[in-house]
């Protein structure tokens, strides 16, 4: 059966929407588009297959993207807006070739990625979650928590130095950490300390802060080699892509003490995640969310939907990527 939001005006524009956005968003689209809901469909194929000639935009989400074999189905198609800043799944270069332009929704969720970082930091160096246990099953009534690892004037190394890799570094250095980054290049206009060797900036650190934009260039760049120099005081903390680390070796790193912690708000195979995960005490999980507030959610729809209205008008899009 197809599911499908129709303002019932022909000359109304067809988009295809490969997840659900929040119902704020959803009433503003479905009033102004012939809105096509992939996710509902019985037959996915089939309600592309009936609306291809139509759909002229596909409204998606970061973690879902729109394949090279999705878009060459929809030969109308002109835009591909993504709710979110990552577009790794997003195949860019069948866009970019087959004239599809495609944005994205940054800076809106700069703050609150940096924010969880901060806090998943916190909660996993003073071990918060354990410590709000400790009182919840009255083990404090028989002895003191042992004692914890301080954040403040620590050596912390971020990995990454986009727009949320420089929050966090605001951030951190309000804790008056000693910073330094990896990157691709050497930011001029920073203070912090530029390494270009990932590894030698792990052995320097004892938290990492992995910020990096996901895709195949950044794939598994924490591996076991970064996570050994990193050491048993070391905590890494992801707040980027689950591709950008190497769950393998962190799993290893995990179990056996070879580093003290994570906390992880990206995943492999998110929702899906590793079992292992839920299993150990040293890492604090997050599902995904740090840009999980109703504040930005509701700025990335406007944003998203800013960018179809002025694609349509013929304006300049605000966010392109493509």
């Amino acid at each position: 059966m197809e599911k499908c939001s129709c303002a019932g005006d022909d000359a109304v524009t067809d988009i295809l929407m490969t997840g659900p956005y929040p119902d704020w968003d959803m009433a503003d689209l479905e009033v102004k588009y012939r809105v096509h809901k992939l996710w509902q469909a019985d037959d996915k194929g089939a309600l592309i297959s009936s609306h291809a000639g139509a759909i002229r935009a596909i409204a998606t989400r970061g973690e879902l993207g729109a394949s090279a074999a999705l878009m060459a189905k929809l030969p109308m198609l002109e835009i591909v807006s993504c709710y979110g800043m990552g577009t790794d799944a997003i195949d860019l270069v069948y866009a970019r070739g087959n004239g599809i332009r495609v944005t994205n929704t940054p800076d809106v969720l700069t703050e609150d990625v940096a924010d969880i970082g901060i806090g998943l930091l916190l909660a996993v160096a003073r071990q918060i979650p354990q410590a709000d246990a400790y009182v919840r099953d009255g083990s404090w009534r028989q002895a003191n928590m042992p004692l914890v690892t301080r954040v403040y004037g620590k050596r912390l190394g971020i990995v990454g130095m986009g727009r949320i890799g420089k929050a966090m570094a605001r951030r951190a250095a309000a804790f008056d950490c000693e910073i330094a980054y990896f990157s691709t290049r050497k930011h001029d206009d920073l203070p912090y300390d530029f390494v270009s060797d990932l590894v030698e900036m792990a052995r320097q650190s004892e938290f990492l802060i992995v910020t990096l934009a996901g895709g195949e260039g950044t794939k598994n760049i924490v591996d076991a080699q970064v996570l050994a120099a990193l050491g048993p005081d070391g905590i890494l903390i992801n707040i980027s892509r689950g591709s950008t680390v190497n769950e393998i070796a962190l799993l290893a790193a995990l179990e056996c003490g070879a580093i003290k912690g994570a906390g992880l708000d990206v995943f492999w195979n998110e929702p899906r995640i590793d079992e292992r995960f839920g299993k150990l005490s040293n890492v604090v999980l997050q599902p995904h969310h740090g840009s999980g507030t109703v504040e930005t959610r509701k700025a990335m729809g406007q944003l998203v939907r800013d960018n179809l209205a002025a694609h349509f008008s013929g304006q300049t899009l605000l966010t392109p990527v493509v």
